[in-house]
């Protein structure tokens, strides 16, 4: 399946399948497996693959998918939301340091790597963006993993499109 490119972004594939994009939101370069063949055709992307050996045919969808990320991330952006659940559990935002209060007899610090930002909407709501969709979701996992919901109460850090398995809880006394 081709890659549509939106107007505003160009591509361009140098030798060993250095990949840069650029477009309206920043730059993002990869180098793509060398075993696919990556060509511009006007105004779209085709990725062909030499043969059909398990490994290429993997490896297509995957270069394909990488290129299609790329090329949404400069144009788009992607972004992560998450929500804090728990009294007394919130996030505050100060330059790139995210403080987050969750329970702990210590603030836990965390500051935003390079290409990535995160912004607190409310005490409770973080909303994690970027052009690069792996360090976002990476950001984002390494948010949720301070402190992960629990499936009694639901305290914890979630995604917003996540669903937390609730447990009942202990059984009284007859």
């Amino acid at each position: 399946m081709p890659i549509a490119i939106p107007a505003g972004v160009s591509v361009d594939i140098a030798e060993n399948n250095n990949v840069t994009v650029k477009g309206p939101k920043g730059t993002l370069t990869r180098v793509l497996p060398a075993e696919m063949e990556i060509k511009k055709e006007g105004a779209e992307i085709v990725i062909s693959r030499p043969n059909d050996l398990k490994r290429n045919k993997a490896l297509h969808g995957l270069t394909r998918a990488l290129l299609h990320n790329m090329v949404v991330g400069v144009s788009e952006g992607f972004q992560k939301t998450l929500e804090i659940n728990g009294v007394g559990y919130r996030a505050a935002k100060e330059g790139k340091k995210l403080t987050l209060s969750l329970g702990y007899s210590h603030p836990v610090v965390m500051i935003d790597p390079d290409g990535v930002e995160s912004v607190c909407e409310t005490a409770n709501k973080i909303i994690v963006k970027g052009i690069d969709k792996e360090k976002v979701g990476q950001y984002a996992a390494e948010i949720r993993g301070k402190r992960g919901p629990e499936p009694y109460k639901g305290k914890g850090i979630k995604y917003s499109d996540e669903h937390i398995r609730r447990k009942a809880g202990k059984a009284g006394k007859k």
